[in-house]
């Protein structure tokens, strides 16, 4: 099974994408004066349009490890060939370890080339429809919110919304 494995940041701070204001005044924008932060890590199989999220409190090797975990909870019976990013916690030798001993093959894309993941075309619509121009009681409220419009995507709709379908596609089927 081939799955495309990424994170994303979401932070307490609203990305602000747009602000109305009197023409000549400037826009109030409150804020809390923390920045508390969650990662959301995720898989797409990318044939199906299926879709693992999961929240958790930082985005290091053993956040990324204990992801790993749940893939392969999901996952049971699979083969597994995830490709991913060069990102620190994905080429830790624990985490190389880790996914040896949980039998995923790990396949690392090139260096700075996020449109290869379509994963990243999913992590904007998220934040365009949740967390753009938005602020939340707390980060947790944030991720929760995230995660449920994630998840209301039909498979189709994901498959739709991150390129797969695409004759572009940088991948054959």
């Amino acid at each position: 099974m081939l799955l495309f494995e990424d994170e994303t940041l979401l932070r307490e701070f609203p990305p602000l994408r747009a602000c109305w204001a009197a023409r000549g005044a400037q826009a109030a924008v409150p804020i809390t004066g923390s920045n508390a932060r969650r990662t959301v890590f995720g898989v797409l199989n990318p044939a199906t349009g299926a879709r693992l999220c999961r929240v958790h409190p930082r985005g290091g090797g053993a956040d990324f490890r204990a992801f790993l975990g749940a893939v392969r909870g999901t996952y049971r019976r699979w083969d597994i060939l995830m490709l991913l990013d060069q990102g620190s916690a994905h080429t830790a030798a624990a985490s190389r370890a880790c996914a040896a001993a949980l039998r995923i093959a790990l396949a690392f894309l090139p260096t700075a080339c996020p449109e290869l993941n379509p994963l990243e075309l999913l992590w904007k619509a998220g934040k365009q429809h949740v967390s753009a121009n938005r602020a939340y009681r707390d980060i947790d409220e944030q991720a929760l919110m995230f995660t449920e419009h994630l998840s209301a995507y039909t498979p189709s709709e994901t498959r739709q919304l991150t390129g797969v379908l695409s004759n572009n596609f940088w991948l054959p089927t």
